[in-house]
């Protein structure tokens, strides 16, 4: 296969990956120049290569210590830099200056920039708005924000002092987020008045009240003017207004309270599709230390850059964005529809803003596709380095169609990892090839491999994700879990001492990774495995398909594939379109991977963060109980798959 996109010499040569390989080779004794070398010497010499991370950073701490990794053959239960005091926040706000920092853009209605200086004063009144407020380390400050400068304002003025950040977007309704900060037991919750989607302003005041009447915890409500002024605002008691609370309070300084660097910064939340979501708890440094990997070897992110990514508050890729700051990019947030008016708010933004990095989720470069949008020939899109793209696999055909019709000369970085370790185990790199369908390589300090069903790697056939050592970016276990007993099920169960991710992937000869779906939702016609992403990459080429699903149903002691799918507006699901389907399939995979039935729906479930979700519709076609429909954003869908009669047995 022919890459997509190879950077130039030039190009090698200016990357920040290449230059941290040369630090390495003078720090090991080693030729490191080649990726794969430097990749298999960050697994050996994990120590040597988390703590020369740590310096080129740099991390600012009031002391790293001496030991870099305590009981480093444990999983879970391995400890990096025990000795270690630092502060998240401190590192996010470094160099107060009038560098830019924060661009906002709220569709058309709203427009706002913070300088390096700017944003460290606002968060220097808040902090001290919250220590008054009685903000204590270790207590939690829970977020109902639309992805604004005051959410990161207020991440970063709790984190300064200890606190543990925890956040939901608008879109989650009441019980959503009863579900989740209920959990967690906040002291402070922040929320906005409302939110504007499609040009359309959404009231949240009501939701605001109702959330704090069920969590008794929540001894203040900050309410923060978006979509009103605060003169508009009619404040209910206990409710306190953002720019008030800032008024009064005239601190110009951080006291940045230095801690572990496994002192809990965050706690985020699994789907919740199959039960009360999980409350994951992620520590300060390891969270740190990854994202700084990630951004600046991985995406070749410098000072200056200006890193987007389209995400809610609600989903890990905010985490990520915001981290970003400590590599001393600008910061740049977007709230709202991305398809605002003629399909084009994003790339408008690109173009306004001169983006050097655009993330998006996998769904979002679909629905470009399928628009026949074309950026490429309407946007001068010329600092635009890299695109990442995640939440499902890219399909081979989005490859293409980036190429096409965005920009030639990119890096196309597909990445994949996940709210379990609010960061990546696979990953883009600005000194490799692209090759369509391919995500370019596996993370540094990351010891991925593929296991089979019995625990032995793989090969190149398809198997289990697993990392097979102890990393950062482990969380620091889950939130009411004392004992560590539904942390240790949820990854260490299925292997012992093994992280088990719960995806379905292949290593590939050039030591990429293919991904093929989750695990959980792995096909098993006739005792095949097959996963979810092979049907759709096939099913998803075709015109007249806009999205598509794909479920086992038990039948006749095996299972029967059922396929559905979402049309275009002018298209019928006749017998002619579904042989063309069937027959794209069997071309391209096997006579197994061909569904029994094929479906039309109008719609199909998913998370809060644009996931599909193959387990909740399976389900449901089985007549089981979805108890927990609050996590999807559209739980109307799953009426579609209920009792078919094309599926009754």
């Amino acid at each position: 296969m022919d890459a997509l996109w190879t950077p130039s010499p030039k190009q090698i040569e200016a990357a920040r990956m290449t230059g941290f390989a040369r630090h390495a080779s003078k720090r090991s004794g080693k030729d490191l120049r080649l990726y794969s070398d430097l990749y298999d010497w960050s697994i050996s010499e994990r120590e040597a290569f988390w703590a020369l991370m740590w310096e080129r950073a740099p991390i600012i701490a009031r002391e790293r210590g001496d030991e870099v990794l305590v009981e480093g053959d444990k999983m879970p239960g391995a400890r990096w830099f025990p000795q270690a005091r630092l502060n998240f926040a401190q590192n996010l706000l470094r160099h107060g200056d009038d560098r830019e920092a924060l661009v906002f853009r709220g569709e058309d209605r709203v427009k706002q920039r913070y300088t390096r200086r700017a944003l460290y004063g606002a968060v220097a009144r808040l902090a001290a708005a919250l220590r008054a407020l009685g903000v204590e380390p270790g207590d939690r400050v829970a977020a109902y924000m639309p992805n604004l400068p005051e959410t990161i304002i207020a991440m970063l003025a709790a984190t300064s002092l200890g606190a543990v950040w925890s956040s939901c977007s608008p879109d989650f309704g009441v019980n959503g987020v009863v579900d989740r900060f209920k959990q967690i037991e906040p002291k402070i919750l922040i929320a906005a008045d409302g939110v504007f989607y499609n040009g359309k302003r959404f009231d949240n005041v009501e939701k605001i009240n109702a959330i704090r009447t069920k969590i008794p915890s929540i001894k203040q409500t900050i309410l923060v003017p978006y979509t009103l002024s605060a003169e508009q605002l009619s404040v209910a008691d206990g409710l306190l207004l953002w720019p008030e609370l800032l008024d009064h309070q005239n601190e110009t300084e951080i006291d940045f309270v230095q801690l572990p660097f496994d002192h809990p910064l965050y706690i985020l939340f699994s789907s919740g599709t199959t039960g009360v979501p999980k409350c994951i708890v992620h520590g300060a440094g390891g969270t740190l230390l990854q994202h700084m990997k990630e951004h600046q070897l991985h995406c070749d992110i410098r000072a200056g850059d200006r890193v987007f990514y389209f995400t809610t508050c609600g989903w890990m890729m905010w985490n990520w964005l915001v981290s970003a700051l400590a590599s001393e990019a600008v910061v740049m947030l977007y709230d709202g529809s991305p398809f605002y008016r003629d399909g084009n708010a994003l790339w408008d933004y690109a173009r306004d803003e001169n983006i050097t990095l655009f993330g998006t989720s996998a769904k979002y470069i679909d629905a470009l596709q399928k628009a026949r949008l074309s950026p490429k020939s309407s946007h001068q899109l010329s600092a635009l380095r890299c695109i990442c793209s995640t939440g499902s696999p890219l399909a081979p055909a989005r490859y293409d169609y980036v190429y096409e019709h965005i920009k030639t000369d990119v890096n196309l970085a597909s990445i994949s990892g996940g709210t379990d370790i609010v960061s990546c185990f696979a990953l883009g790199n600005p000194v490799l090839p692209v090759y369509k369908g391919e995500l370019q390589c596996r993370g540094l300090g990351l010891a991925v491999e593929v296991f089979d069903d019995s625990g032995q790697s793989a090969g190149v056939d398809k198997g289990e994700l697993v990392c097979t050592k102890p990393f950062p970016s482990m969380p620091v276990g889950f939130w009411g879990d004392p004992f560590g007993e539904k942390y240790f099920a949820a990854y260490f169960g299925r292997f012992d001492n093994i992280w088990c991710h719960g995806d379905y992937v292949r290593l590939t000869k050039r030591e990429g990774l293919i991904f093929y779906g989750r695990s959980d939702a792995v096909l098993n016609p006739g005792g095949v495995r097959i996963g979810t992403a092979e049907i759709y990459r096939q099913v998803e080429q075709l015109d007249e398909v806009m999205e598509s699903i794909v479920i086992a149903q038990d039948y006749e002691d095996d299972v029967r594939l059922v396929l559905f799918v979402i049309l275009r507006d002018d298209i019928a699901l006749d017998g002619a379109l579904i042989d063309k389907i069937k027959r794209q399939i069997r071309a391209n995979t096997s006579p197994r991977h061909v569904p029994a039935i094929i479906l039309a729906v109008s719609d199909i479930p998913r998370t809060k963060s644009g996931k599909i979700v193959e387990l909740a519709v399976r389900d449901v076609v089985h007549g089981k109980k979805i108890n927990n429909v609050d996590a999807l954003t559209n739980p109307q869908a799953l009426e579609e798959f209920k009792d078919r009669a094309e599926l009754r047995l």
